[in-house]
């Protein structure tokens, strides 16, 4: 025995221990101390084993238990190792000990530094105050390898409360192993789980996955206070979003994914209502499946989105068209499309929202123009007749700086076979040549785009549909004032 040959008592000064400690909280302790010295040593497993009288072993096969060890100090070597270790201060033995002794139990250890017991005796010089002390004695095998507990009057429910503390014992799934830590899949009916280096800290009603944090920031050292299971969220949420963001295995990248496609049902994990989470969770499902990306406000009139109904009608007539190609709509927040926007996926291709698709699809196509000049004459008779056409429903609007023809058109987002075409970017109408064999199918094409540029809606809609009304009464009404003066019209002349 160090120090001599003769049993010592070791005074642990302590009268009370906290009351909310249970018998499973003092073997939690034991447990920690066991791999932390496994994982600071390399040795073997730790075991954890019952004997046939009844009594838990708990076993290491490091350096050994000392009485030096029993002293309230900060263990050096665990604060330089804060990624292997669960404890972090030299305290904790004296509180389990004190705990096992509140609780009834008996505690023996060995080591090859000696054979340790607790007993209550009256504090030296102070007889009148009784402390918990550890008996030291010599030890019996001087060869003794690693520190073993025998634990008496504990159940196999406190052993097995306490082994859910840990990572080692939870028969938990790693997904994947980042710098900061580890991702774990979630259990079936189990909470997810927070650890912190393979000790139990906080659970997670709408967690995705549970994780095992390595790598500590200054916030959770302050957070792991002695009792390490009432640590708040705000203390791991950083190091939780690390290790999603720099996330790259399938499985972790899949389940991100499809639970950003679950944001328009509400049936999301909290992960990805973080928006950094959420756009690497896009650029994921972006990189993994034939995606389109659009926000509420993009598809809703409601009233709290402030979308021009008539780019809403133009939105869904892109949506579909999108959904017909094989893409797959996911809606999302304004806050993360933005994010997204202009980003590239994990491949590095172009994220697609709405705009994206929209301008890749018109990029697609190449218009074949033919100039007035190469018209037939029968094709130039009819589109020379374009401003008297405009005149009926009141002139060309303004924002129709040119009219072309074209052998080629380019299927409108809400049709498959267009005839003409609105473009308000380049404020042109396009007409298909095609329309050019009767002034009857270039009249009705060529005032059908007119009333999209006059009313700024897309095929279908109410306010198109007004607009055709209109320009279909000016029309009507001025062949009722020519017919009823006897004239012939212009277009039959």
């Amino acid at each position: 025995m160090e120090g001599g040959n003769g049993p010592k008592n070791f005074d642990l000064n302590i009268e009370k221990i906290l009351e909310g400690w249970e018998a499973s909280h003092a073997i939690r302790e034991i447990i920690a101390n066991a791999l932390d010295e496994q994982a600071l040593t390399g040795s073997s497993d730790i075991s954890i084993t019952r004997d046939s009288q009844g009594n838990f072993h708990i076993r290491d096969w490091g350096r050994g238990l000392s009485y030096r060890h029993l002293t309230e100090n900060e263990n050096v070597e665990k604060l330089n190792s804060p990624e292997k270790v669960i404890g972090k201060f030299g305290v904790g033995l004296k509180d389990a000990l004190a705990t096992l002794d509140r609780r009834g139990a008996a505690v023996r250890i060995y080591s090859k530094y000696g054979e340790f017991s607790l007993r209550a005796a009256p504090k030296h010089g102070f007889e009148d105050v009784v402390t918990l002390n550890v008996t030291v004695s010599a030890p019996t095998d001087s060869q003794f390898e690693g520190t073993e507990f025998i634990l008496s009057g504990v159940s196999p429910d406190d052993i097995e409360a306490a082994e859910s503390y840990f990572l080692k014992f939870s028969g938990e799934t790693i997904l994947e192993q980042t710098r900061y830590g580890q991702i774990l899949r979630r259990k079936v009916d189990w909470r997810a789980r927070i650890y912190v280096t393979g000790l139990l800290v906080a659970e997670e009603e709408k967690f995705l996955f549970s994780y095992n944090i390595t790598s500590l920031t200054t916030a959770m050292k302050k957070a792991l206070n002695r009792e390490r299971t009432n640590v708040g969220r705000t203390a791991y949420t950083e190091r939780v979003k690390a290790m999603l963001l720099a996330s790259q295995t399938t499985e972790v990248a899949q389940a991100l994914a499809e639970d950003l496609a679950n944001m328009e049902w509400g049936t999301n994990h909290d992960e990805v209502n973080w928006t950094d989470v959420a756009v690497h969770a896009g650029q994921i499902l972006g990189a993994s499946a034939k995606v389109i990306f659009a926000a509420p406000h993009e598809l809703s009139s409601g009233s709290e989105s402030n979308s021009d109904p008539a780019e809403i009608e133009s939105n869904r007539d892109s949506l579909d068209h999108a959904v017909a190609e094989g893409y797959r709509v996911v809606t999302i927040p304004e806050s993360v499309r933005q994010r997204l926007q202009d980003t590239t996926d994990l491949k590095g291709e172009p994220i697609v929202d709405i705009g994206a698709y929209r301008k890749g699809w018109s990029d697609s196509f190449r218009f074949t123009f033919v100039d007035e000049d190469n018209l037939t004459s029968a094709e130039r008779k009819i589109f020379g007749l374009r401003g008297k056409l405009a005149d009926l429903v009141g002139g060309l609007p303004a924002q129709v700086r040119e009219i072309r023809v074209s052998e080629t058109m380019r299927p409108d987002l809400a049709a498959v076979n267009a005839s003409g075409l609105w473009e308000p970017a380049s404020g042109r109408i396009i007409v298909k040549r095609s329309q050019l064999r009767s002034l009857e199918a270039f009249a009705g094409t060529l005032l059908h785009e007119i009333t999209h540029a006059l009313t700024g809606h897309t095929d279908l809609s109410r306010g198109f549909e007004q607009g055709l009304t209109d320009a279909l009464g000016k029309v009507s009404a001025l062949a009722v004032a020519v017919l009823e003066n006897e004239h012939k019209p212009w277009w039959k002349l």
